[in-house]
């Protein structure tokens, strides 16, 4: 049986665990506030938070509830827009009436729900930050700019907070009603009620954050009882060891953009992050998912290869490693057997020496799949390379490590003209083709650019 909180009130429950929670929050709960739009994560309108207890603190995330699992909600405090009403209306509710920020209205929950979580983990500290909380939701009718007045308002209310706790502060702003300051002990005397409880599984698949199989497989898995595997915490975890770096498999994107040990190695992590999707599908979406997805231009794929990141394949019999880069053997053709898993990932963190670069282009800067993108990482010594590691998405059918490439430069001098002929290589390697993201020439010419980009950003001394 599933537990979780439901706004103020606790919810019990043996339907599919593969249920999203779109679905039962609209058709089990009737709370119709939390709107269908795309169901592929892309609108916002299902925006829901979801609130766990992480390192003995209520944090709360905002998700679309179009692509959780129900499964997922287990002993965690899920808030629709319904749960942030108050007899009056909020600050962010009245931010965006004062400021003309609303007008089908079929939007804007998703906005509500998504600019108050924020507020609530105390995060807004500029009215920039307060317009950034609401990415991935989308507006079609009222116009971005009555919003972003919204926002910037409800940023000048959270300049002078009270000195108290974030939630506190949200209460006592009008931001949430009063009952969630009772939220963390009673999700604390649930996981002690029910920390041995094992969701029902039918063996019939994995599910981890579910952003990519509920755009295929929606119909299906709605019926399942699926294993989850974002509940497993052996399966999320981010440590470090000497020089190597180690995940979970059930790691999420976000996990990684505020893991101290990523900051501290990748200065910067948060522009790449910002190129990945949006805020709440990477709340959910897990490193080891973008990975099975074989998707030609995987964003985390394309980074983790030039770390040259090690998997842990597990059946739950036997387990063994092998290099990303041999991962795949062809388009959505995977090096493993049908009943393994990935259970683990590792590379060697950059060193001081090391530098770092990632790059991606797309039809829209932000929110959008890449036409192509690329990642490098380089040691270089004296002008003279050490060792360099460049890979690639989009222009070929899987994510490609450029293995030739590469080499060439290892031991040669860092200057433009073995760049220029290494790039002559990097031609020879890739096979793009024409599609609604450019045609084959475009794409090579763009990873041409991609690369030399790496090394503009990196040694800025070049001469080109």
């Amino acid at each position: 049986m599933i537990h979780f909180i439901l706004n103020d009130q606790i919810v019990k429950t043996t339907i599919p665990s593969g249920t999203t929670l779109l679905d039962f929050i609209r058709y089990e709960k009737n709370l119709t506030g939390t709107k269908i739009g795309c169901r592929e994560g892309d609108c916002g309108a299902c925006t829901i938070l979801v609130g766990e207890i992480v390192d003995n603190k209520l944090t709360y995330s905002n998700v679309t509830s179009c692509l959780m699992a129900l499964g997922n909600a287990h002993l965690k405090h899920i808030v629709t827009i319904e749960g942030l009403n108050l007899p009056d209306q909020t600050l962010v509710q009245k931010a965006f009436i004062d400021n003309n920020a609303t007008q089908c209205g079929f939007c804007t929950p998703g906005f509500i729900v998504s600019l108050s979580g924020c507020c609530i983990n105390g995060n807004i500290a500029s009215p920039q930050q307060a317009i950034d909380a609401m990415n991935g939701n989308i507006c079609r009718c009222t116009g971005y700019k009555s919003i972003e007045r919204a926002a910037s308002k409800v940023a000048d209310q959270m300049k002078h907070p009270s000195d108290v706790g974030s939630l506190q502060t949200a209460v006592n702003l009008h931001i949430v009603p009063e009952y969630f300051l009772s939220i963390q002990n009673k999700l604390k005397e649930l996981k002690d009620e029910l920390s041995s409880m094992v969701i029902k599984s039918d063996g019939k698949r994995l599910l981890a954050g579910g952003t990519d199989l509920y755009v295929q497989q929606h119909e299906q898995i709605i019926h399942e009882h699926p294993e989850l595997l974002t509940t497993q915490s052996e399966l999320r975890f981010i440590e470090q060891q000497g020089n190597t770096c180690t995940f979970g498999a059930a790691t999420t994107v976000a996990d990684m953009a505020t893991s101290p040990i990523f900051n501290a190695h990748f200065k910067e992590l948060e522009a790449f992050i910002k190129l990945v999707s949006s805020t709440p599908i990477r709340n959910m979406a897990t490193i080891a998912g973008n990975f099975v997805n074989a998707s030609p231009i995987g964003d985390l794929t394309v980074f983790f290869l030039a770390l040259d990141a090690q998997l842990t394949l597990s059946n739950k019999h036997t387990t063994r490693s092998i290099p990303l880069r041999s991962f795949y053997k062809g388009y959505k053709i995977l090096n493993w057997q049908l009943d393994e898993h990935i259970q683990s990932v590792s590379f060697e963190l950059p060193t001081y020496s090391n530098t770092f670069s990632f790059e991606k282009v797309c039809k829209r800067t932000y929110l959008d799949i890449a036409s192509v993108n690329s990642a490098m990482q380089i040691d270089v010594s004296e002008d003279i390379i050490q060792q360099c590691s460049i890979s690639a998405g989009g222009v070929n059918p899987y994510p490609t490590y450029l293995t030739s490439s590469s080499a060439f430069l290892k031991g040669k001098v860092l200057t433009k003209e073995n760049i220029s002929q290494m790039l002559e290589l990097v031609q020879q390697e890739i096979a793009p083709i024409s599609d609604a993201r450019g045609t084959a020439s475009y794409k090579r010419l763009l990873l041409n650019q991609l690369i030399k980009a790496h090394f503009i950003k990196l040694f800025p001394s070049i001469e080109w």
